[in-house]
């Protein structure tokens, strides 16, 4: 008879068909030797017993076509904590390339988290088009910097800084929590994640403390220049995490130090202005951009995120202030994918704060795609640029200005978590 397809979560036995999968799938990861297959699979299941990550695949007749990771997040967004459905680990088995495997497993993930009540998912896209599709709106693009430490500050107090112990544990997270209360769209780490930082032997971390409370770190790398120059290296920064300008210019300070033995210090970053930190923000490319512009970063585009239930958006948001606007409107939402998602919704906003209503005949409307929605509602673009790019309408142009401010966001959404 007709074969059935469904997803399901993965027992310890479709885990190593999966293990197979991502093995040809992304062979850069180089799981090479049943030992190493057997390995990730173990840690994949232990991941499993707790209640952070999942994994599911998309199953006919007892066959494995792709799988997939879930991670529950929980993300500030704008003023509000919320439980967001994070996405990695996307494969397919080359054999069944071209069959809507990827689609079919995307539109469970997005059901099931709509089912756990999350109002937003995330993930990093192989291919952003692809995404971009299926309803996904880009975030903020991520910035790498490559400069000289001599380069860098030195006025900051680096006695201050030492490198950090499993002891720091929770006072590194508490530190990044205090981070994410001051942030827009940081997720809590996760136990594992957190572990995995001061159990990595690459990894090394350094802390700013005062009296006793770690208040900004590090976390780097060296990675060589050249095989077999020991001398030539860079510091690679994952994180910089910092919550006052005393921590930053110490972790700075520290850094300066570090001259003699590491050419390049290269910052990983959502931070368009970090230039302005450096005595010279050249990178080392000497690439010239015509017609005198010295390239001082390169950037590239990564995290992107899904609104997945809009009335529970608003719930979420129901405390925000949308800057005090008072105004209301249609919000015409196009969801291809979630139909359910979509459509017409009145928004009454009274003094920055939104609630849902029915729409009205005369309401000016205000329509977009869910993917540019999504970049809205995080704070990753304005409204008005939107609407200059053709990628949002608005029915009436004398609202167009009320509606930019009343989305914009003070800060664009950073993270800092990889999944």
């Amino acid at each position: 008879g007709a074969s059935m397809r469904e997803t399901q979560l993965l027992t310890d036995e479709l885990l190593a068909q999966f293990v197979t999968i991502t093995a040809n799938a992304y062979p850069g990861i180089k799981l090479l030797t049943d030992e190493e297959k057997e390995r990730t699979r173990d840690r994949m299941a232990q991941l499993q017993k707790g209640d952070e990550v999942h994994y599911y695949g998309l199953v006919e007749d007892d066959v494995l076509l792709g799988g997939m990771r879930f991670h529950d997040y929980r993300m500030k967004l704008r003023s509000a904590m919320t439980l967001v459905g994070g996405l990695g680990g996307v494969a397919v088995d080359l054999a069944h390339k071209k069959q809507k495997v990827a689609r079919d497993m995307v539109q469970f993930f997005l059901q099931h988290y709509r089912e756990r009540g999350a109002c937003l998912t995330a993930l990093y896209p192989f291919r952003p088009d692809f995404y971009r599709r299926m309803g996904f709106g880009y975030g903020s693009k991520m910035s790498q910097y490559r400069v000289s430490p001599a380069s860098l500050p030195a006025h900051g107090d680096r006695m201050a800084v030492s490198f950090l112990t499993d002891a720091d544990k929770a006072g590194l997270n508490a530190c990044y929590g205090r981070f994410l209360a001051q942030t827009n769209g940081l997720m809590e780490k996760q136990t594992y994640a957190l572990d995995g930082m001061f159990k990595s032997q690459t990894l090394k971390l350094v802390g700013y403390k005062s009296a006793g409370e770690l208040q900004g770190y590090i976390s780097f790398d060296f990675k060589m220049r050249e095989e077999g120059n020991f001398l030539w290296q860079d510091i690679i920064i994952h994180e910089l995490v910092y919550e006052n300008r005393t921590a930053l210019a110490a972790l700075l300070a520290f850094l300066h130090t570090q001259a003699d033995q590491v050419d390049r210090i290269v910052f990983n970053t959502q931070d368009d202005n970090l230039h302005f930190l450096f005595g010279d923000p050249r990178n080392d490319s000497n690439h010239i951009i015509p017609s005198v512009w010295h390239e001082s970063n390169t950037q590239g585009i990564g995290i992107m995120y899904r609104v997945i239930d809009v009335p529970r958006l608003f719930a979420v948001l129901a405390d925000h202030n949308f800057n005090g606007q008072s105004c209301r409107f249609t919000l015409s939402l196009a969801d291809s994918l979630l139909p359910e998602n979509g459509g017409e919704y009145g928004v009454l906003c009274v003094n920055g704060r939104i609630t849902l209503t029915a729409p009205q005949p005369d309401d000016v409307v205000v329509s977009m795609d869910i993917a540019e929605f999504s970049s809205l509602i995080t704070g990753a673009i304005g409204f008005n640029e939107l609407y200059q790019f053709n990628l949002a309408d608005i029915s009436d142009v004398n609202l167009l200005e009320t509606i930019n401010q009343l989305f914009w966001t003070a800060q664009k959404p950073l993270c800092l978590t990889s999944f």
